[in-house]
């Protein structure tokens, strides 16, 4: 194998090592500050937002938009309605299959 590709491995194994154990060596006192405890509840949900925004409006490098935008704007809907989840999901799927289907 190529040389560069093991030192590419090995070094991105050292940094994800390293930031783990920065992560563990934070004190409690800064971990525990109501600041801090906010926007870490606060990071996933940003995370799983940019996900379905992206997911939903791109393909390859270009803005589409199709049937996924239908989909997202009924599961939108049905969370608006206090749905449970499971139903939301097939809202969403079926919404989206039938606007597929549709044109």
């Amino acid at each position: 194998m190529n040389n560069t590709l093991w030192i590419g491995v090995i070094g991105t194994s050292v940094i994800a090592f390293a930031l783990k154990f920065a992560g563990h060596s934070v004190p409690e006192k800064l971990l525990s500050h109501p600041l801090i405890k906010r926007i870490n509840l606060l990071i996933p949900i940003a995370l799983l937002s940019a996900l379905v925004a992206v997911q939903s409006v791109t393909t390859k490098n270009a803005i589409v938009i199709d049937h996924r935008l239908a989909g997202l704007g009924a599961a939108i809907l049905a969370l608006i309605f206090k749905a449970p989840f499971p139903i939301v999901v097939l809202i969403a799927a079926i919404t989206s299959a039938g606007v597929y289907n549709f044109f």
